[in-house]
């Protein structure tokens, strides 16, 4: 078992060989497009497939479904969390509000998978406090600059938009139009005249 901030042994043993972990990568990349087509209940069958491999590469890297739903949803933070340093020669505000963007598109189409994990395994505890190293540095230098309240706190922003992206919206541009209500909501209030 891992310690507490560490990622879980399951998502340390990415094959070393080039060959397989083109397999393995490949298997990420047909399991995230199958569970966005088709939810948790895609067929391992089919995401064999898509991958271009035989099935028996797909247990050899992923024993159970549950360490595929697992490695997938790692994968997809781990991508959300990198994407934190892409974004660091931006403006604070502007750095901030893209990453919100695409922390609310990951959890949006995530949601599937995140239910499949329960909410206190460590997986799921490990991914959180990475999404949290990620973001926290971007809210704080928003913070600095001014650009955003200093009486709110970056858990106070996740629960914020994650409640956001429960609500079932009838097109991505309401859902959009929302998101930029909220997060107005971040700026500091204007100083009366």
């Amino acid at each position: 078992m891992a310690s507490a901030g560490q990622t879980p042994d399951v998502f340390a043993r990415r094959p070393k060989r080039a060959d397989a972990r083109r397999n393995y990568e490949s298997l990420i990349t047909a399991a995230r497009e199958a569970f966005a087509e088709n939810g948790a209940s895609a067929s391992l069958e089919e995401v064999a497939r898509r991958a271009g491999v035989g099935i028996g590469t797909l247990y050899r890297n992923f024993p159970t479904r549950q360490a595929l739903f697992e490695a997938v949803y790692v994968e997809e933070v781990r991508a959300l969390s990198r994407s934190a340093t892409d974004l660091a020669d931006l403006p604070p505000w502007e750095a901030l509000v893209a990453w919100l963007h695409r922390f609310v598109g990951y959890v949006a189409t995530k949601r599937a998978l995140a239910e499949e994990l329960l909410r206190d395994s460590e997986v799921f505890r490990s991914c959180r406090t990475e999404i949290y190293t990620a973001g926290e540095p971007l809210m704080r230098r928003a913070q600095a600059s001014g650009a955003v309240r200093a009486d709110i706190s970056f858990d106070d922003v996740v629960r914020l938009l994650s409640g956001l992206t429960m609500a079932q919206f009838p097109e991505p541009e309401q859902r959009e139009r929302v998101l930029g209500v909220a997060l107005d909501g971040l700026r500091p209030p204007a100083t009366p005249r």
